[in-house]
């Protein structure tokens, strides 16, 4: 993660800690607020809308099938059981004083922190595999027993003192492992926030944040007193960060499901149509109505690049612009006439001249619609060639953009594994054997080394496009404003 980009969870967990740092130092600030009542309310609160989370979550997961939603939904069941137990507990209320109230508080920030470090990890990370063979009693098994554990801590207070949770080394240890946890949390939603662009995901860093900030005041303060009181209204706010995310998040898909959907996906088509803005969706139905193969080699060509760009080890904000840039590649085409882009014969020198306006026209309506630097680079100049002989701008070697070598190659290879109708299709094998020909020529050898090495380790790289999208034109139209069966 970069600095400035892990700047603002840093200052959301730094801010509370000064503050508290602040009171709890001026003694004749950090006056004693004994309000049995009103901390009863505040973690009703919290572990009311922890509850409203859970059970979003919980339903969208079930309906997915998707075992990191359910993850997502058992961290917030843990806060809201755990906190549950903590408001309960409010010495005064209708318990006298017992270390239930604060071993509670640490436990539901604990295990909500391990439960989102979890839903971060990859479907196929052996902990998720074997999780997921109980992925149906998961959430009701957990809920019932942090249910069971609740009842027995309010009903015999003294049972949670048989493990020293509030003595070091343990004490310790849950902080450092909540912190880790939560750490982990923010640095991998970070790192998909940064290239799909997702609110929730925003939503669950700074939720992360204020996690940590509010495990360290809660082992450090003194009951009762005004700095201890930070970390409730840091969970407090915490969860209405959560539900503001989800709230953005399911307005920009029109349901919950679709949301959290969107928010684990591995599919690659819909980690396509999911990271794309309005205006590039635009783009894409203008396309395929004027051509429907330009359409669906777009689309196959942004598969490819993505793959490609990965193996290249390319940044989260790089397949951001990837995905934004490849999809209209060759959206400059709209401008090309029809007797010209679906000519079977051979071209005339003036209609080669017209094709190769098309990166040009491309970049130039792009530029008018506000398109990033990166993604008009991708547009402009994905036909020029590493030796210098390519078009619009005569670039070579270096000069042309990173991103544009990597769509050079994925748009050469698509193009002569497609059915044309002045041509059949080349087999995989003759194609990559044409791009280890023309590296140091038109392409950059490095994008084609990796390339080649994709394809050998995972054959699916090339062959799940070719196999999801139909040539003649997928429908990319119904892709982007999620029709299309995928």
């Amino acid at each position: 993660m970069k600095f400035h980009g892990f700047a603002g969870p840093l200052l959301a967990a730094a801010i509370p800690l000064l503050l508290f740092q602040l009171l709890s130092s001026w003694s004749s600030m950090d006056v004693s607020m004994h309000h049995p009542r009103g901390h009863f309310y505040i973690v009703s609160s919290v572990a009311l809308l922890a509850t409203v989370i859970a059970l979003l979550a919980g339903v969208a997961g079930s309906r997915l099938r998707n075992i990191e939603v359910s993850f997502l939904s058992l961290a917030f069941i843990s806060l809201a059981e755990m906190f549950t137990v903590h408001g309960f507990s409010t010495p005064g209320l209708v318990m006298g004083p017992s270390s239930l109230t604060g071993i509670s508080a640490q436990l539901s920030v604990l295990l909500a922190a391990l439960w989102l470090a979890l839903s971060t990890l990859s479907s196929d990370h052996p902990v998720v595999v074997r999780l997921s063979r109980w992925k149906n009693s998961l959430v009701p098994v957990w809920t019932i027993a942090l249910g069971l554990f609740a009842a027995a801590g309010i009903a015999f207070p003294g049972i949670v003192d048989i493990v020293p949770w509030n003595r070091n080394p343990l004490k310790a240890v849950v902080v450092v492992a909540t912190i880790a946890l939560n750490l982990v949390t923010i640095y991998r939603y970070y790192q998909s926030y940064r290239y799909s662009r997702f609110p929730l995901q925003l939503s669950i860093v700074y939720s992360s944040a204020w996690l940590i900030a509010a495990q360290l005041i809660m082992v450090s303060g003194q009951t009762w007193m005004l700095s201890w009181w930070l970390y409730h209204f840091l969970l407090l706010g915490s969860m209405i960060v959560m539900i503001v995310g989800l709230v953005l998040q399911y307005a920009s898909k029109k349901s919950i499901v679709g949301a959290l959907k969107a928010l684990f996906t591995q599919d690659p088509i819909e980690r396509i149509t999911n990271s794309i803005s309005p205006s590039v969706k635009a783009l894409v139905l203008a396309t395929e109505t004027k051509d429907s193969y330009t359409a669906g080699h777009n689309f196959r060509v942004t598969m490819y690049a993505l793959r490609l760009a990965e193996e290249m080890q390319a940044t989260p904000e790089q397949l951001r612009a990837l995905a934004q840039g490849a999809i209209v590649h060759d959206v400059g085409k709209i401008n090309v006439p029809d007797s010209i882009l679906n000519k079977p014969g051979k071209l005339t020198d003036e209609e080669r001249a017209v094709i190769e306006q098309h990166p040009v026209k491309g970049y130039e309506l792009c530029r008018n619609l506000g398109f990033m630097k990166e993604e008009l680079e991708i547009i402009r100049h994905h036909h020029e060639r590493w030796d210098g002989s390519g078009y619009p701008d005569r670039l070579r070697g270096e000069q042309i953009p990173l991103l544009a070598r990597i769509i050079a190659v994925a748009d050469v290879y698509d193009a002569l594994t497609s059915n044309r109708s002045y041509r059949q299709a080349r087999s995989h094998d003759e194609t990559l054997t044409f791009l280890i020909e023309q590296k140091e020529k038109h392409f950059d050898p490095d994008c084609v080394d990796a390339w080649v090495r994709l394809c050998e380790r995972d054959p699916g790289a090339y062959q799940y496009p070719a196999a999801m999208i139909r040539e003649g034109g997928m429908p990319a139209a119904a892709a982007v404003s999620g029709g299309a069966a995928v």
